[in-house]
């Protein structure tokens, strides 16, 4: 399934660098310089002040405010993954958009469907692997971020339970699962995770009933991989802790935020347009994470003492050199069946993280429904 991405990411990989890589070029001709490149973002849930979508408009806006008078942006909201989507990337195409912005797993279909329509159009499909001539794609290896989370969920439990609200069991909510248990159990031997799937990537109601449900269980600490703050405010209301997704969740949890997950994208959408406004973008797979200034943590609750504070940011700084990596096992890692998934000395490829189907030892759930 993941094998045109798998790939491209040995090549990609080895150009990343905090500055995103003028490696993604080609010659061709560059836009008028008096004309703005008009740029437009596809949103698959509602605009709101934190998640998901927010931190994609935050990086289109970081764009706007790098190239000025060069670009103009627009955006469409809550746009449901399939025939919808097509239907507003083909619309927002036909507007006179050189460039469009995908981020969602569900809308790589419809913008490849749409591209082969307007060769003349640049489309970057973000979550996506499949890649086009005029398509590229992007991601963040969210799991770094988990598993340091993991480790400041695994300092501050006392019932030694957290619990996970996922949206669809895919490889990159399983290895964001995984990760952020291996970082919990690092430091805490006895943690469990249990996990909710919800079968929806934004559904308030829903994330806030899981995570009910969950502090029930004697789960103290929550991380959740859904579009609202919904779980957040959920750990508030019950006085527990909980782990905010794609961006800062302060304002909503002030009590309840343990530590934050936050995704930058302003770099990468910035070097993109660039790219097409001087004529050197070209298709390509980039799959970055903290070393690249893709994912950081940080944004630390009120009750984090300083000494885990601390802790995270100096293996926050470890994962940023290599000397942690994550997936990297120094004694067999088995997932919750029994079967050794990570053998002591070995470390997951690519490849393998890619095409995660397990839930590590110490989760009680299933990789499947």
């Amino acid at each position: 399934m993941y094998k045109n991405l798998v790939a491209a990411l040995a090549a990609a990989c080895c150009f990343l660098s905090p500055v995103f890589s003028p490696a993604l070029a080609q010659t061709a001709k560059p836009a008028a310089s008096s004309d703005p490149l008009k740029v437009a973002f596809v949103y698959v849930a509602p605009l709101t002040d934190t998640g998901w979508v927010h931190q994609h408009d935050q990086g289109r806006r970081a764009m706007e405010i790098s190239l000025g008078s060069k670009v103009k942006t627009t955006y469409v909201e809550n746009v449901a993954e399939g025939a919808d989507a097509e239907r507003v990337i083909r619309d927002l195409a036909q507007q006179g958009n050189k460039l469009i912005f995908t981020p969602s797993f569900g809308y790589m279909e419809p913008t490849l469907k749409v591209a082969k329509d307007f060769p003349d159009v640049k489309f970057e499909s973000i979550t996506g692997y499949k890649t086009a001539p005029n398509v590229a794609t992007a991601n963040a290896r969210y799991y770094e971020g988990r598993y340091l989370a993991g480790i400041a969920a695994g300092r501050m439990t006392k019932t030694h339970v957290a619990g996970y609200v996922a949206g669809f069991p895919i490889p990159e909510v399983l290895q964001g699962i995984n990760a952020f248990t291996l970082g919990m159990r690092s430091v805490d031997r006895q943690a469990r995770v249990k996990v909710v799937w919800l079968d929806v990537w934004f559904d308030p109601s829903k994330e806030r009933d899981a995570a009910m449900t969950l502090f029930n269980q004697d789960v103290d600490v929550i991380a959740f991989h859904t579009g609202s703050s919904a779980v957040m405010a959920a750990a508030q209301e019950r006085g527990k802790l909980a782990i905010g997704y794609h961006s800062d969740m302060r304002k909503v949890g002030p009590d309840a935020q343990l530590v934050a997950v936050t995704h930058e994208w302003g770099g990468y959408y910035t070097q993109r347009a660039r790219a097409v406004i001087d004529g050197s973008w070209k298709s390509g797979d980039v799959w970055g994470g903290v070393e690249e200034g893709m994912v950081h943590v940080g944004d630390f609750g009120s009750k984090v003492p300083k000494a885990v504070q601390d802790e995270v940011l100096a293996r926050q700084r470890d994962i940023a050199s290599g000397k942690l990596v994550p997936f990297r096992a120094v004694a067999d890692v088995r997932d919750n069946e029994g079967n050794v998934v990570i053998a002591k000395g070995t470390s997951l490829s690519d490849a393998q993280i890619l095409q995660m189907k397990w839930l590590v030892e110490g989760v009680q759930g299933r990789a499947t429904h």
